[in-house]
């Protein structure tokens, strides 16, 4: 056999292979390397303490001395996460440069759904003028919501049941007009809430505990409740003629304010009156409030929202328009929930002298609100002291059945008993999802609470709701609490006391504020009324509070309410609706100073949603989603800077 030499073809070709291959496999590798260090660069690492994301996304503002009730701020790091030449998308928004002055300090309390200057121009008639009426497209402001001079930061929860800033809400006037029913004191720099009011002198805790005697509040049974709000000017004045003492249901919250120790969750649902931000009060606490009136339309919550109902004083004449009021009441209760009055007609015999008015009126009264009440199919459970109870049935069996004698009120025809977002009261009662025998509960059982958080829903275990099943509930329950874990990360202090008024912009099935019970938060879940699925009502039926909301208008609430507000795909939402800049701008009077907000959203609404908050005084940063940085959905967090009317804000 010839020998092989060492330059022949043969080897040359073999030579050449593995040179190609080297190549090949160093060319791949470089590839690969350049392309895991350009990831890591571009990816935001999660801050491991409250400090750290304060220096992300800090407040660079004018910080009063320490001590003034609010933290110090830090500035955002030089390099954020930069998208601009990447991600090009046309949004509805105001167009143009972004910065926005403050606005007047008469702005500081305003209400713009609820602007008593507006008001003026529509019907008295049954008090619709005091329903939501928003300023027009011309009337909307392009300006910062001041906070009074002064303004600290509330204390945090439970302190602040007790306490609130007297610089926060510079109001004396309930001090003065209550200080016989014990609801409210000015003690040097604060406000105190000894927790007393007309119809629970002895305190509401007191209240509470005769209610508990008579109907059982600590079973875990009774979960959510809503406090009518109290009469509004024309009812006061009134009252106030007839020697009433004035009235009011909020009392300044003190009743939902100590349902919360009994793991009751109770919505204050009252007018702006003449005592002087009853609600804003209630919201400085961190109790649940909203504005609003029960008036021509609906209250803006689902049918089987409340498992209890309570009117203390509260002015509403429950014997009026054919019982309309009453009707909304049932409405809003679960079956067998519980309507609790105390205040006038209540034990009239004993009071008539003092509210001057005559036994014969009194007793008419009553008696109407007693036929109206057995009409509606209600139980009286008990009558004692100052205290009436009606229970609703738990179905309408007997109730339809009996419509053969009781023709009035009759049982409504609509399709949608939750419809409630401007939608009129009727004078007819809402009917019941039907049931197979007299025992059943209508629309389906709740577990008890705190089980009743995590169990299914009976709107979606008997398949109301078209597409959400047993399953994408379990599925939306697990990415929250891991959405929930990453937030933690982020924002420290979220677990540490700093945040109690929390909104969810966009509630969904309430699974973020289900992710919150271990902190001492309470969340207002927020289902905007064009929402394809209707879900407000599981989020009642799990234990949770919310209300129904377009965002193309003002939140009805006061400003500075809110600690923490989370918008997840709320702008993917409304920005061919409406104009984003007023939404954002409407969510800076909805926030503290030093306030937070989450969004979540496409890097493209991000993007514009940064460039126009940049001009609102808010620091923010753009933080990768909790699976990764190649999830195309992106977190911005932001944070509000502190400033008041009192002094100009610091140019960024």
């Amino acid at each position: 056999m010839a020998k092989e030499h060492s330059g022949s073809p043969k080897h040359h070709q073999l030579e050449s292979k593995r040179r190609r291959l080297t190549w090949i496999l160093g060319v791949s590798g470089l590839c690969i390397l350049f392309y895991i260090l350009g990831a890591w660069q571009n990816t935001t690492p999660v801050p491991s303490n409250q400090s750290e994301v304060l220096s992300r996304v800090g407040c660079d503002s004018v910080s009063p001395a320490a001590g003034d009730g609010h933290s110090p701020s830090s500035s955002l790091p030089s390099a954020p996460l930069d998208f601009e030449s990447h991600h090009q998308v046309e949004i509805n928004n105001s167009g143009g440069s972004y910065s926005f002055p403050p606005c007047d300090m008469s702005f500081s309390e305003y209400t713009p759904c609820q602007d008593p200057v507006r008001a003026r121009k529509y019907d008295r008639n049954m008090l619709k003028y005091r329903e939501r009426h928003c300023p027009s497209k011309d009337e909307l402001l392009l300006c910062l919501i001041p906070a009074p001079p002064k303004y600290k930061n509330p204390f945090q929860w439970p302190q602040s049941r007790d306490y609130a800033w007297y610089d926060n809400i510079p109001h004396k006037e309930l001090s003065i007009e209550k200080a016989v029913q014990n609801w409210i004191q000015v003690q040097g720099d604060r406000f105190r809430f000894p927790g007393g009011g007309t119809m629970f002198p002895r305190g509401a805790d007191a209240y509470i505990d005769d209610i508990n005697e008579l109907i059982p509040l600590t079973g875990g049974n009774i979960r959510t409740a809503i406090d009518t709000g109290c009469g509004v000017a024309d009812r006061i004045l009134v009252l106030l003629f007839h020697g009433w003492g004035g009235a009011g249901a909020v009392k300044v919250a003190s009743w939902g304010a100590y349902l919360l120790k009994r793991d009751i969750l109770a919505m204050s649902f009252a007018p702006r009156d003449t005592h002087e931000a009853q609600v804003q009060f209630a919201l400085e606490r961190g109790v649940p409030a909203m504005i609003g009136v029960l008036a021509s339309q609906r209250m803006p919550y689902p049918a089987r929202a409340f498992d209890m109902a309570h009117c203390s004083r509260c002015l509403i004449p429950w014997n009026e328009y054919d019982g309309m009021y009453m009707l909304e009441v049932d409405r809003v209760l679960r079956p067998g929930g519980y309507w609790i009055l105390s205040g006038p007609p209540i034990r009239w015999k004993r009071y008539w002298k003092g509210w001057e008015r005559t036994q014969e009126d009194l007793k008419a009264e009553q008696d109407r609100i007693e036929d109206i009440a057995k009409r509606l199919c209600w139980k009286k459970v008990v009558e004692k002291g100052d205290l009436a109870i009606w229970q609703k049935p738990i179905n309408h069996v007997q109730c339809v059945e009996s419509r053969k004698l009781v023709k009035t009120p009759h049982i409504c025809k609509s399709d949608n008993p939750d419809a409630a977002w401007y939608r009129d009261m009727e004078t007819c009662i809402t009917p019941l999802p039907e049931v197979s025998n007299s025992e059943e509960v209508a629309g389906g059982a709740l577990e008890k609470w705190p089980k009743r958080a995590f169990s299914l829903p009976p709107r979606i275990s008997s398949g109301s709701l078209p597409g959400i099943t047993a399953q994408k509930f379990q599925e939306d329950n697990e990415l929250w609490e891991n959405r929930v874990t990453h937030y933690k990360r982020i924002i420290n202090g979220l677990g540490k006391g700093r945040y109690r008024n929390v909104m969810d912009m966009n509630a969904y099935m309430g699974g973020f504020a289900a992710s919150l019970l271990k902190y001492l938060v309470w969340v207002m879940n927020v289902v905007p009324a064009n929402s394809n699925q209707d879900t407000l009502g599981v989020i009642y039926e799990r234990g949770f509070i919310g209300t129904y909301h377009d965002w193309c208008e003002a939140f009805s609430t006061y400003p500075r309410t809110y600690d923490l507000i989370h918008a997840s795909n709320v702008f993917s939402i409304y920005q061919d609706r409406c104009d984003i800049t007023y939404i954002l701008l409407e969510m800076d009077r909805l926030l503290r100073p030093e306030g937070t907000v989450i969004f979540r959203d496409t890097v493209e609404v991000l993007v514009k949603i940064q460039s126009i908050t940049a001009g609102m005084r808010w620091n923010s940063q753009v933080i990768d989603h909790e699976s990764g940085p190649f999830n195309p959905e992106k977190i911005l967090v932001a944070v509000k800077s502190y400033w008041t009317g009192g002094a100009k804000p610091k140019a960024q």
